[in-house]
């Protein structure tokens, strides 16, 4: 099955070299070759392997080559001042795809070498978005029970799929993680890693989890942003004109992956709903070039809605995900009125989708379809 990425990302290569990045086991290496399949003349390099390292050592491939796939290149010391220079000098015909790990993400925003050469593109799980447009089957509870990762998603069975999870799990913990960056207490992180998935959905407080753990509040701190860079969570921050004030206020966690969700079942839905955002606004930023953010609205009374959306800090769609509830939500209508935004409460089981001044109340199956991605 074809990513839907695949199309644009053909189109990118043209101009620029392409940036692949996204959780790990996503699916970037597979979407690197199934493209190399449209393009003759492609040549895939992993820098794990030794003579795939001697060839990019040596920049030996052959001047008749169309692509040049780059896997695990970011391990390559001064990686962003080589790709520089392929760039800079290769043949007009030369096409270039940069991908790997997690990491790549991360440290492709430091420094300036790159500006201006690359087109970045971030994959993630499946959604129903992508499946339609496939047109594949899509089965909300799988996605709720297994999550929207290749592997665990299209197996034949849940059994497989957990079993898949718990190598998932370990790998990011014992060697992602301590392969990133430097850890000296490995039980307190795996304690705040355990703690973040039976906290889905609420805002986070770094000076409880501190407590529970029994580390300083910025240890936890730490330990989130290294499962941000390694997109094994991402946090979504309340909405505020004053960006450092937003940034400052206490975060919510969703994690990339829907089956390391412990919780209820509205917990559940909510990191899937959330997902589904951040891969709308990851893919319109990625794709049309407006700066697309998630976020959360919430007032110093207390009242919160749990997803917004704007496009260059400017509100565009207030969202409540609930799993049964079917009145609308007074807290979206709170804000829909005040602010003069469209709302959409999005209900997982519902029976008649209807539409109350400015707010809609949509089945969650249904709506995720239509999203960008």
């Amino acid at each position: 099955m074809d990513r839907v990425q695949k199309a644009i990302i053909l189109e990118d290569l043209k101009k620029k070299m392409v940036f692949l990045v996204g959780p790990r086991q996503v699916g970037k290496t597979w979407l690197a070759k199934n493209i190399a399949k449209d393009i003759p003349g492609s040549i895939y390099l992993n820098y794990d392997h030794m003579a795939d390292r001697k060839i990019i050592n040596n920049e030996s491939w052959i001047e008749s080559t169309q692509l040049v796939i780059f896997d695990e290149i970011h391990k390559m010391k001064n990686w962003k001042n080589y790709l520089k220079g392929i760039f800079d000098t290769k043949t007009k015909h030369l096409q270039m795809l940069v991908t790997g790990s997690a990491r790549l993400d991360t440290f492709r925003k430091s420094g300036d070498s790159l500006a201006g050469r690359f087109f970045a593109h971030r994959l993630l799980p499946f959604s129903p978005a992508e499946l339609t447009k496939t047109k594949s089957e899509i089965d909300l509870e799988q996605f709720m029970k297994r999550g929207g990762f290749p592997e665990p998603y299209l197996t034949s069975n849940d059994a497989s799929a957990r079993r898949w999870r718990l190598h998932y799990r370990d790998g990011l913990i014992r060697q992602d993680i301590l392969d990133f960056e430097r850890v000296h207490d490995f039980k307190a992180l795996r304690l705040v890693f355990d703690l973040l998935r039976s906290r889905v959905g609420s805002p986070v407080s770094y000076s409880s989890i501190s407590r529970d753990v029994g580390v300083s509040p910025n240890t936890v701190k730490k330990y989130i942003r290294i499962f941000q860079d390694l997109f094994i969570v991402f946090s979504v921050h309340p909405h505020s004109r004053n960006i450092a004030r937003s940034i400052q206020k206490e975060p919510k966690i969703y994690f990339f992956d829907n089956g390391l969700v412990h919780g209820n079942e509205g917990a559940i839905f909510e990191n899937f709903v959330a997902i589904c955002l951040l891969k709308e606004t990851m893919t319109r930023t990625d794709q049309l070039g407006y700066d697309y953010e998630l976020c959360y609205l919430k007032t110093k009374e207390g009242k919160e809605v749990d997803f917004c959306i704007t496009c260059d800090t400017k509100p565009e769609i207030l969202i409540e995900a609930k799993k049964t509830r079917k009145d609308i939500s007074s807290n979206l209508r709170y804000f829909s009125n005040k602010y003069n935004i469209p709302g959409i409460q999005i209900v997982q089981n519902l029976k008649h989708e209807f539409k109350s001044e400015n707010i809609e109340v949509r089945r969650a199956k249904d709506y995720l379809e239509t999203l960008f991605l």
